[in-house]
């Protein structure tokens, strides 16, 4: 079973699927869908459209190199078969996939790393500056408890002797 990849978006294309359009110097273009069939007839780069595989490489949100991507190159080599050979293909295929999978979500934690607190300090600023949408005016001045606390700067005698000579 020889598994294709769609020339627009990288996708794996099964045996009995997708659409190929073969050009007039002979060069043949296969696609996953038909959605990928009419952006390429629209001649849209890949590497532009946000949801192709090209993109999201050249962005740095898929991992670029990879030792197991060499691997699936070589796979679509034909050979003799041997039963021992194939037996250990598909062993090492489960290996280097589980493999795979593990440097993917290494790679997705370090890019979403610090996302989190970043998220929570533009809540909490949003939120600063939009408290009297959430409670009354009226509300707020009766318990204070309800408004943020203030965060204090220190400041040195000589900033402030400076702002009051400015004034």
């Amino acid at each position: 079973m020889r598994l294709e990849k769609c020339w627009f978006c990288s996708s794996t294309i099964y045996p009995g699927h997708g659409i190929q359009f073969v050009r007039n110097d002979a060069k043949i273009f296969r696609f996953c869908r038909s959605k990928c069939h009419k952006n390429f007839k629209m001649k849209r780069n890949p590497r532009k459209v946000k949801w192709t595989k090209a993109y999201r490489r050249l962005h740095g949100k898929d991992m670029t190199q990879d030792s197991t991507f060499e691997f699936e190159r070589k796979r679509n080599r034909p050979e003799r078969y041997d039963r021992n050979i194939t037996e250990n293909t598909l062993k090492a295929i489960k290996k280097i996939d589980k493999v795979r999978v593990d440097r993917e979500a290494r790679h997705h934690a370090k890019r979403m790393k610090g996302k989190k607190a970043k998220e929570q300090r533009e809540a909490a600023k949003e939120l600063e500056q939009s408290i009297h949408m959430v409670k009354a005016p009226v509300a707020l001045q009766q318990e204070p408890s309800l408004t943020l606390p203030k965060i204090k700067v220190k400041v040195s005698q000589q900033q402030a002797e400076e702002n009051r000579m400015e004034e």
